[in-house]
């Protein structure tokens, strides 16, 4: 029973402060179409919001999917779009709607809330690896580029341009990096939600040959370290199944489930 009422409160927590304008900060427009807050962003971000559809029924949901796609498609500056779905939300023919007006999903990842002050234990990092906050230029792009290497994707300067537009805002964002003999061995970044009890924890990153050794954990809790300082009480994060068993370890719990379904306007033949 205690078990379940914390899951219902980091639920309910989360519903609450993580939904809606807290995903709409930063944005450069917002609409509101039903329950819906279509948000764009700079660099040709969509994304759609919502508390929840308001017992909207199989009809009412392709309604409003096909008003949201016609509002970006009218929109030739946005270029991607993404439809975050929850597990837990009644939403009735979502992901079927989705699908029919061309938005793909990703894998499905595990919504994971802890308190701050559990996460902020420290971890004893492996002999010669140290945990630096990094602000330069050349150190956010060797992080970036760690990343999508581990990752798998293409080294982009668009990602690692956005982050440093972000901390010339000075709105809070953290990045921070495990190193050893100078090598970026893992990262991920801190967001402190304006309004909120939260900060999240994102793009976590380690090497493969650095796994294992509980530097992820103890780069988790130097953030949640550092939430704390900022007044932030809980730590949520998305993550798939490789990053969820850690972050179990470290006190989070899975709330739900979240799948992003998205779209990415294409490029006539000849253009």
């Amino acid at each position: 029973m205690i078990e379940n009422d914390v899951h219902a409160r980091l639920l309910a927590a989360y519903d609450e402060q993580l939904r809606t304008d807290a995903e709409a900060s930063g944005a450069i427009n917002v609409a509101v179409h039903g329950p819906l807050l279509l948000v764009t962003f700079a660099g040709g971000n969509g994304f759609v919001t919502y508390r929840n559809l308001g017992g909207a029924d199989v009809d009412a949901v392709r309604q409003l999917v096909t008003a949201a796609i016609e509002y970006y498609r009218a929109d030739t500056a946005v270029t991607r779009v993404e439809w975050k779905t929850r597990g837990h939300d009644r939403t009735p023919g979502l992901p079927e709607a989705l699908q029919e007006n061309g938005f793909v999903p990703d894998p499905p990842e595990s919504i994971m809330i802890g308190e701050a002050e559990l996460l902020s234990r420290p971890v004893a990092l492996p002999d010669g690896v140290t945990l630096r906050q990094m602000t330069d230029e050349a150190d956010v792009l060797a992080m970036c580029a760690m990343q999508a290497e581990v990752f798998g994707d293409p080294t982009s300067d668009h990602i690692a341009g956005a982050l440093l537009r972000r901390l010339s805002l000075d709105d809070g964002m953290e990045l921070w990096v495990a190193e050893a003999d100078g090598r970026i061995v893992s990262a991920g970044r801190l967001e402190p939600v304006q309004g909120t009890t939260f900060a999240g924890i994102w793009g976590g990153a380690t090497r493969p040959e650095w796994r294992g050794r509980g530097i992820y954990r103890a780069l988790t809790a130097r953030r949640a370290q550092s939430a704390l300082s900022m007044g932030k009480t809980f730590i949520h994060s998305d993550s798939t199944e490789f990053s969820r068993p850690i972050l179990e370890r470290s006190g989070l719990v899975k709330v739900s489930t979240t799948t992003p379904y998205r779209w990415v306007r294409q490029t006539p033949p000849g253009d």
